[in-house]
């Protein structure tokens, strides 16, 4: 589905590249992780895809989505890709949201950007995605705005939003950073549940090794803007070739061969 062919990305005048020659595939269905500290370029790298880098970086190498190669699109076919084709859950959810609309006239404004529907066709969809990433009430929630919800409610809401024209990728930049424990279980369980009912890749971007464990097939472990090791799940937790990707597991608490076993019990 996408393809990464040798992608470098450099910021201005900087002497070393924030990203040095990434090669990465995801086909129809597949669910990666790239897991990594702060720094290391993965979240440069989905930027990279989205075309949402500052001015002043540089890109090289290919991206390639469903055959056709990204950089060579015009801003209108890019635009006109995005949400049907890729869609994104950012990290920060009340940054992402814009306070003074209500998020159902947020959730609209995303499917009337690409579908021509009657007002009460949105309505009807919107409530019937928020309804779907479990919201309770969605008529009344769909008129509150993003301050008069709580921080999972607010994620939920993020979530149905790139959801609504139903992506067949999904990038998720860090989904749980922001939350508490709690929230952070209920929202990987709701991925969970919608990755399952639908046929849609995942490119998840995250620090936390063991948010990768419970949503995706394929790890890629990334340091310095380069990759260090990828392979399946189960392969790496139970065999890590990297000393890096064996100090993720420490600074985890995670134990290698247990976690395999959890990786191919889900």
């Amino acid at each position: 589905m996408i393809e990464l062919r040798n992608v470098s990305i450099t910021y201005g005048s900087a002497p070393r590249p924030a990203v040095s020659e990434v090669s990465l595939s995801i086909a129809p269905g597949e669910r990666v992780g790239i897991v990594g500290e702060s720094g290391s370029g993965k979240s440069t790298l989905t930027s990279a895809i989205l075309r949402s880098l500052p001015k002043g970086a540089r890109v090289g190498g290919e991206i390639v989505y469903d055959g056709r190669d990204l950089g060579s699109l015009s801003e209108t076919e890019f635009r006109a890709l995005r949400s049907v084709g890729i869609a994104r859950i950012p990290q920060d959810p009340l940054a992402s949201l814009n306070p003074v609309l209500r998020v159902g006239t947020q959730l609209r404004d995303v499917l009337r950007a690409h579908r021509r529907l009657s007002r009460a066709e949105c309505t009807e969809l919107v409530e019937q995605a928020l309804g779907e990433v479990g919201i309770p009430e969605p008529h009344l929630k769909r008129k509150a705005f993003p301050h008069e919800l709580s921080g999972g409610m607010r994620q939920r809401v993020l979530i149905a939003m790139s959801l609504i024209n139903e992506p067949r990728l999904l990038i998720a930049d860090e989904p749980t950073t922001a939350l508490d424990v709690t929230v952070q279980a209920q929202i990987i369980d709701l991925m969970q549940r919608e990755l399952d009912s639908r046929e849609m890749s995942l490119l998840l971007i995250t620090h936390d090794i063991g948010v990768v464990v419970e949503l995706c097939t394929r790890i890629v472990v990334m340091r310095g803007g380069r990759v260090l090791e990828e392979g399946l799940t189960e392969e790496i937790m139970a065999n890590p070739q990297h000393p890096y990707t064996r100090q993720l597991f420490a600074a985890a608490e995670m134990q290698p061969t247990a976690t395999a076993r959890k990786a191919g019990d889900s």
